[in-house]
């Protein structure tokens, strides 16, 4: 079984980049009573919205710039020691733009989990909706995967698809994505937290 008891006591720390919305809809899911986690801090490489909306919640921050370290290893532990403080059931990579290393997932090893707008393992990497549209599929999506050291390869947690309109751009499609990539991410999160996820080599069960 991966993850914590289930109850409030389950405690999650926010990785995010950019804008927050993605993990905006994470602290917002918290207000509802029956939600079984508790966003314990957010975590960030570089100041930004994300980290002012958490600061806004009242929530703990840290802002972990790689530019301030000798190396890439040397900031990836530093940026391991920065959520490990706070002790977290689950680590979520709520819109996170940097690739984690092996002390981080070392430490937090089954418990990474991120979002990727696409069905993987179709269009992994950064642009992911622009590649879907080249492509010119019909259908595209979001995936909540638990990281692992390859590009968006860990194993699958959830998936929900997205239909491709017409006259779609990356931006209008990124949006629809987003709508349903933050529903998914606060259902996986809750299931999560009450224990019910279960990995079996790259097979996450459900229970």
């Amino acid at each position: 079984m991966v993850g914590a008891e289930s109850g409030a006591s389950c405690s999650i720390v926010l990785l995010a980049s950019g804008a927050g919305t993605l993990a905006q809809s994470v602290l917002d899911s918290t207000a509802d009573a029956d939600c079984p986690y508790r966003v314990a801090a957010l975590v960030s490489d570089r100041d930004c919205e994300a980290v002012a909306r958490a600061e806004r919640a009242g929530l703990p921050t840290a802002v972990i710039r790689p530019s301030d370290f000798a190396d890439r290893a040397d900031w990836d532990a530093a940026l391991r020691d920065a959520v490990a403080v706070h002790d977290p059931d689950w680590v979520v990579s709520a819109g996170f733009m940097r690739i984690l290393g092996s002390a981080f997932l070392e430490r937090f090893d089954g418990v990474v989990v991120n979002t990727h707008p696409a069905l993987l393992p179709s269009f992994p990497g950064a642009h992911a909706v622009r590649d879907a549209l080249a492509y010119g599929v019909a259908v595209t999506g979001c995936t909540v995967h638990v990281v692992d050291s390859g590009v968006d390869t860990g194993p699958v947690i959830a998936q929900r698809a997205v239909e491709v309109r017409p006259d779609d751009t990356e931006a209008s499609l990124h949006e629809r994505i987003k709508v349903v990539e933050r529903e998914m991410l606060v259902d996986v999160l809750a299931a999560a937290a009450r224990g019910r996820l279960h990995i079996d080599g790259r097979k996450v069960v459900r229970s």
